[in-house]
C-alpha cells in the first residue's frame, strides 16, 4: 500500500513540485492550501505530513496542535526561517521536524523516508510487550497477567507504556509529567505519583509483581 503524504502550504508553485516529486517516488499525494483544508484533509489518516507554518488565518502550529488530538503521523514543518524558540514552540505543539526554505528537494525526501522508515519501526516493534505473565499491547491499550486483563485510565496507560518501553531507564516525575500530559498542560508533576500508586495497586490485584520501582531521590523505572 502506498504511503499517503498530506503536502501544506499557500503557496502554489511549492505544492505542485512537492507533490510532483513524491508521486514519482511512489507516494500517493493530497494537498491543502490552508489550515482549514488541512484539517479536513487529515481525516483521510496520512502517513506523514509536510506542513508549512507561515500561512494567513490560521498557522501551521495551531493546525499542528488540533491534528495532534487525533494523530501520531510525523509532521515536518515547512518554514523560511526558525530560531531556537520557534523550534522548541514547534516540538511543544507536537512538531517532529523542521525543514527550512528554500530546501534541497533529494535532501527532504530522504528525511520523509527517514521519518516513514523510523515509524514502521517503531509500530511492529511496539503492537505488543511480553514480560513474563504481563502482556502490554500498546496498539489496542489492553493489559493482562496470566489471563487477567487489567483496566487502565488514559493517563494511567500512558505512563505505564512509557516506563514499560524503556526498561531500566530512569524518568524523574517531571519528565514523566512533561512526556504525559505535554509541556503546555496546566498542573504540575505532583499528580504523577498518585497515578503510579494506581498503577501499581491494579498491577497488584492483578497478582502482578511489582513492576514499577522507585529509585529514591531520582524517579521511577520499569525493573528489567
Amino acid at each position: 500500500m502506498k504511503k499517503r503524504i498530506l503536502i501544506v502550504d499557500d503557496e502554489t508553485d511549492i505544492v505542485t513540485l512537492l507533490r510532483d516529486y513524491f508521486e514519482l517516488n511512489g507516494y500517493e499525494v493530497i494537498t491543502a492550501k490552508n489550515g482549514e483544508e488541512a484539517l479536513k484533509q487529515a481525516e483521510r489518516n496520512p502517513s506523514l505530513i509536510l506542513l508549512d507554518i507561515n500561512m494567513p488565518q490560521m498557522d501551521g502550529l495551531t493546525v499542528c496542535k488540533r491534528i495532534r488530538d487525533t494523530l501520531s503521523c510525523p509532521i515536518l514543518f515547512l518554514t523560511a526561517k526558525v530560531e531556537d524558540a520557534d523550534k522548541i514552540n514547534g516540538f511543544r505543539v507536537g512538531g517532529d521536524d523542521y525543514i527550512v526554505k528554500p530546501f534541497s528537494i533529494s535532501e527532504l525526501g530522504a528525511r520523509v523516508d527517514a521519518h516513514l522508515r523510523r515509524e514502521e519501526r517503531h509500530s511492529s516493534r511496539n503492537k505488543a510487550r511480553f514480560d513474563g505473565d504481563l502482556t502490554i499491547d500498546y496498539t489496542s491499550r489492553t493489559a493482562c497477567f496470566k489471563e487477567t486483563p487489567i483496566s487502565f485510565a488514559k493517563k494511567e496507560f500512558d505512563i505505564l507504556e512509557l516506563l514499560s518501553m524503556n526498561p531500566g531507564q530512569v524518568f524523574d516525575k517531571e519528565r514523566i509529567y512533561e512526556k504525559v500530559w505535554g509541556w503546555d498542560s496546566e498542573g504540575d508533576s505532583s499528580v504523577v505519583a498518585e497515578h503510579i500508586r494506581r498503577i501499581r495497586q491494579k498491577l497488584s490485584s492483578a497478582g502482578c509483581p511489582g513492576k514499577i520501582e522507585t529509585v529514591w531521590g531520582v524517579g521511577y523505572k520499569w525493573g528489567k
